[in-house]
């Protein structure tokens, strides 16, 4: 793309009062956009609206600085390539195109060689950004099992489960040099990282798979942005999972567009005395898919697992039914939230014999603690 040609793209994206849809009518009347802009105004009125009209007539003023900063942006060079993805582009993601608004521009950092258009292999994880340690768990462990499976795991980069099913899809698809490990859409420019905590993960994901955005260079972490980008989640790929989710969060959003989409949609269950759950719980009743394993999620699919994949799995439930006896304790804990009274009463033994042992399942990575002097047994599959 010569400069020429990235400053209509830019142009028409900055022009105040033009979104998607009516760039989207524009050009299919006109052209690309370059053929836009030279349009009179009684040709434009003809398409959209005379304020509209009037925009395009005039440059945004931050044009000349955008333009160099994206300029400089792609010149850039690094471990992670970095392109543009117009709304004309041949690659450009086929499920995007099937949405009412498309971003004109995709911004894109990380292994664009290996991104097809078709998103036939692609799995949305999402769910709380304050989640459980059982959800946080299962969150890394569903993204393993799906990179295992040959999937790529499509996220939103925030804390929480997002965070987890990206680490866990880039474990899953260690060694893999043929396929994304995942996919971070992100609700800001993509010269900067939000939130900070997650400028390692980003940078991995960079290098193992594909950092999206849809907003120009520079974009700060505006609150309006994040609901908006989760309809890129929900198109770019075949179902979204949720993973532990509240009655408000954000990612019902993304299940919701999913659905809108004709996507399949899947919950995981939790304790139906966790306020995280509750969300799963509203998805499965209105229709979404109970997941308990990855198999789950493939058979809905229709994708059959690789035979290394098959195999490991084999061998760990092989390994997990050969633990012995289970834990007195971790038998009393079950897997809802509980008190330390509730545990004296359960198991006859003192409490401060049960902080002991607690403790030391704690620092075993099998229970975790909660607020307001709670429990939870934390399952590994």
């Amino acid at each position: 793309m010569d400069r020429d040609e990235l400053a209509g793209w830019l142009r028409l994206l900055l022009t105040p009062g033009v979104g998607n849809a009516s760039a989207r009518r524009l050009m299919a009347a006109f052209g690309l956009p370059q053929a836009v802009f030279a349009q009179p105004a009684t040709s434009l009125r003809d398409i959209v609206t005379p304020a509209q009209a009037q925009a395009l007539q005039q440059t945004p003023p931050e044009l000349d600085a955008q333009l160099e900063t994206t300029a400089q942006w792609l010149a850039t060079t690094g471990a992670a390539p970095r392109s543009l993805v117009t709304l004309g582009d041949a690659h450009y993601p086929v499920g995007l195109l099937a949405m009412e608004d498309p971003p004109l521009l995709l911004y894109a950092l990380g292994r664009t060689d290996l991104w097809q258009a078709a998103s036939t292999q692609n799995i949305a994880i999402v769910g709380s950004r304050n989640p459980t340690p059982q959800g946080e768990a299962n969150a890394r462990q569903f993204g393993k099992a799906c990179a295992q499976a040959g999937l790529t795991v499509v996220s939103g980069l925030a804390l929480g489960v997002d965070s987890a099913a990206h680490l866990g899809a880039l474990e899953g698809a260690a060694g893999a040099t043929d396929r994304l490990a995942t996919i971070a859409v992100v609700g800001t420019g993509l010269d900067r990282v939000y939130p900070k905590r997650n400028l390692a993960l980003a940078h991995q994901i960079a290098l193992h798979g594909l950092l999206l955005s849809e907003y120009p260079l520079g974009t700060p972490p505006l609150s309006a942005n994040f609901p908006k980008r989760n309809r890129l989640i929900a198109g770019l790929t075949q179902g979204t999972l949720v993973v532990e989710a509240a009655l408000q969060s954000g990612s019902l959003i993304t299940a919701r567009l999913a659905s809108e989409q004709g996507k399949e949609v899947f919950a995981v269950p939790g304790s139906i005395h966790s306020a995280q759950a509750r969300g799963c719980h509203a998805l499965i009743k209105q229709g979404a898919k109970l997941v308990e394993n990855i198999q789950d999620v493939l058979d809905e699919l229709k994708l059959s697992s690789t035979p290394d994949f098959i195999a490991s799995h084999a061998d760990v439930a092989s390994a997990n039914g050969q633990n012995g006896t289970e834990n007195t304790l971790l038998t009393a804990l079950g897997y809802d939230p509980v008190g330390l009274d509730a545990l004296v009463s359960r198991t006859g033994i003192s409490a401060s014999q049960l902080q002991v042992q607690l403790l030391e399942l704690e620092l075993d990575n099998q229970v975790a603690r909660l607020p307001g002097g709670l429990f939870q047994r934390i399952a590994h599959t």
